[in-house]
């Protein structure tokens, strides 16, 4: 019965793929009216191992699991073993703002990483996964009575797409068996596109096309520690640290305004600028952590993470402040998560659901800006299961997201969504030298 589980469970992964990638062209990374500020909605890092556990893992050491979240827990392994995951997300968001209400479906391709040992007690990570992502697409019609008696009906659309990933490198060693460090190198590159057109029925008034189109690039270094101590039995304590460092943006800002009106079309602005000379930055990022394990039955985990933004410089940079009336201020953001795992018995051989990960989590975010003056805060409750696969540690992870972001005071959008997670984890022995010949 378990063998048939494991067969129907490794078809799912190929079809589950298949349908992803033919998915991918003409899809947003995210769809938020949020992610029109500054460099859109920043990407929670972590496979859904750590999203189904409230987006928890800078005390996480979990040997059947690659734990990207602090570069200290990739030695958290088995000697010999190679390591790999790959994910997707769903996400189904809702929005609401006075009496007009709407929603929006995206699904993505989210990470690949894979991580292998160097020697002992030490290992490789390598991956790609998204940093920030923008999605929007909205309208709006002139309802002034003195504004369409003279010029006839206008028409407002904004719209916007692109990503900024991260591609990082990384390693990390432990010590004395109880202090492991690390660190990685990432890598910010993406396109990020915002548009706005005023449209005229009246053909003698000219429409006007502007927008903002961004080529971002950067290089930073993030640093991490655990340090785990026995306390009774199989009953350890781990604390965690990672630290990000802020670091200048590359690329160019392209900024444009045109004028069309028939055939004819009038450059009003075009200009051309560097990021960097604009002085405009990635905020740094400080996460600290605590758990308590039984062994790998159970784990429980508290996060805290903040990153400084106040000197981006996007409050006021083209393609970057908002667009409208709000009045965007970048500011540093908090962020709050706690999960829960456990594992019945990972060694049945009768009851399969018995060998299966549990999981729950619960987090609270303060986002890295403010929209007049409010903060723009949301909370979810997060839930999760790993199904073991085939042999080894491999198996497929799904996770459930359940949040809010915002709410309808001092005139925000609320934005209530469910977001699906699923991750194939790939574990194979590698290295091992034959004993027979």
């Amino acid at each position: 019965m378990i063998r048939k589980i494991e067969r129907i469970l490794l078809l799912s992964v190929f079809l589950i793929i298949s349908v992803s990638v033919s998915a991918q062209e003409g899809t947003y990374g995210a769809y938020s009216p949020y992610s029109i500020f500054g460099i859109g909605d920043l990407s929670k890092d972590g496979t859904a191992y750590n999203k189904s556990m409230g987006g928890v893992g800078i005390a996480n050491r979990n040997r059947r699991f690659i734990n990207y979240m602090n570069p200290a827990a990739v030695t958290a392994r088995d000697t010999l073993s190679f390591m790999a995951d790959f994910g997707l997300e769903q996400s189904n968001d809702m929005f609401a703002q006075g009496d007009i209400r709407s929603g929006h479906n995206t699904f993505n391709i989210h990470h690949f990483i894979m991580s292998f040992p160097i020697w002992k007690s030490s290992a490789f990570v390598v991956g790609l996964s998204p940093f920030s992502d923008v999605g929007y697409d909205f309208s709006s019609i002139e309802t002034d009575p003195e504004i369409i008696g003279n010029t006839g009906n206008i028409e407002y659309d904004s719209y916007g797409t692109g990503s900024v990933y991260q591609a990082f490198f990384g390693a990390g060693a432990t010590f004395w068996k109880k202090l492991s460090v690390g660190a990685e190198m990432i890598y910010y590159f993406g396109n990020i596109d915002k548009i706005t057109n005023m449209n005229y029925s009246n053909s003698s008034y000219r429409s006007l096309n502007s927008g903002s189109e961004l080529t971002i690039r950067g290089l930073t270094g993030k640093f991490g520690l655990q340090y785990e101590q026995k306390v009774a039995g199989d009953v350890s304590v781990i604390v965690g640290a990672t630290y990000r460092m802020g670091t200048d943006m590359k690329g160019y800002s392209t900024n444009f305004r045109y004028a069309n009106q028939s055939s004819v079309v009038d450059t009003l602005k075009h200009s051309v600028d560097t990021l960097s000379a604009s002085g405009l930055r990635f905020g740094d990022e400080l996460g600290i952590g605590i758990s308590v394990k039984g062994g790998e039955k159970w784990t429980a985990e508290f996060n805290y993470v903040r990153s400084d933004w106040r000197r981006s410089g996007m409050d006021n940079a083209p393609g970057f402040a908002s667009i409208g009336d709000s009045k965007f201020s970048s500011t540093v953001s908090n962020s709050f998560r706690a999960g829960f795992e456990i594992v019945p018995n990972r060694n049945d051989i009768r009851y399969y659901m018995k060998t299966c990960s549990y999981r729950a989590g619960i987090y609270y975010d303060q986002s890295y800006y403010k929209l007049d003056g409010h903060s723009v805060n949301s909370m979810g409750l997060t839930l999760g299961m790993t199904f073991p696969v085939y042999r080894l540690y491999n198996g497929i992870s799904v996770g459930i997201d359940v949040g809010q972001r915002a709410s309808t005071r001092y005139r925000m959008i609320r934005e209530r969504y469910v977001k699906f997670v699923i991750g194939f984890n790939i574990h194979d022995i590698w290295f091992r030298k034959n004993q027979y010949q």
